[in-house]
């Protein structure tokens, strides 16, 4: 039987790509999205994708979505939580509250969420697998990230602690964390640090780069490849483990 997957905030950029490569090789996909007008775009560049609309900042939304997309997948093998957003680049003192606090609403408690009312139907499964999208932000503190670093190194905490509650019924639970990946997000991020730290645009890009190792952003299919990998069946002995993507980027926050 084909693996059942769903994937949180898969209606474009890594999401998309993710349910792009698990239809491609034969799963039965259902992605979530905030976004209507993205949702019926990629149901036609993905056949057979099925879609439904969520904001997961809203608790009765996830309840409905997980509810639904179990009964369209009829079951559940594998989630990917891949919904979150990055918040205010600033100080902390000077850090709008409310926008702080989105962030662990949707990242933080969002995932929570998810993965909760996704756990009864994974266990049904046999071979469940939960991925969680986090960052190199997670495992280090930056200036002006504090939102975005406090709510990945949440994330690493709940899949870790998830790896050891889940692994009696064969779930196995993993973390990316992904580096810069190329394309709109990286640039708003790049332009709202250098405005918070007084540098032009040119001078915070060359930043990004000077600390990796390959001299480029991240490609969205090598996170999918590698979660394709981790969710198989070659990757069954792997879990509890945070696996980075992202150039070998030492001390990066993006």
């Amino acid at each position: 039987m084909s693996q059942r997957v769903l994937i949180t905030a898969g209606a474009s950029g890594i999401g998309k790509e993710i349910a792009r490569t698990f239809a491609a090789n034969g799963a039965t996909v259902c992605v979530c999205d905030i976004d209507a007008k993205a949702l019926d775009t990629a149901a036609k560049d993905i056949p057979g994708l099925k879609t439904i609309v969520c904001d997961v900042s809203k608790r009765q939304d996830i309840e409905r979505m997980v509810a639904a997309s179990v009964e369209v997948l009829e079951g559940l093998d594998v989630l990917v939580n891949n919904a979150g957003i990055s918040g205010p680049t600033a100080p902390v003192e000077v850090t709008d509250p409310d926008q702080w606090e989105a962030v662990m609403t949707v990242d933080v408690i969002g995932t929570f969420h998810v993965t909760r009312l996704s756990i009864p139907h994974l266990k049904k499964s046999g071979a469940g697998s939960i991925v969680v999208m986090s960052s190199v932000g997670g495992s280090f503190g930056y200036p002006n990230r504090s939102a975005y670093c406090t709510a990945n190194m949440g994330l690493i905490g709940f899949a870790k602690t998830l790896s050891r509650e889940l692994g009696q019924y064969n779930i196995r639970v993993n973390v990316i964390a992904r580096g810069a990946v190329g394309g709109d997000r990286i640039e708003r991020v790049l332009q709202g640090r250098a405005s918070a730290e007084h540098k032009t645009l040119e001078e915070e890009s060359k930043a990004a780069m000077s600390v990796r190792s390959l001299k480029r952003f991240v490609d969205p299919k090598d996170i999918a490849a590698l979660i394709l990998f981790l969710t198989s069946e070659a990757g069954k002995s792997i879990s509890g483990q945070v696996l980075p993507v992202d150039n070998d980027a030492q001390t990066s926050a993006y």
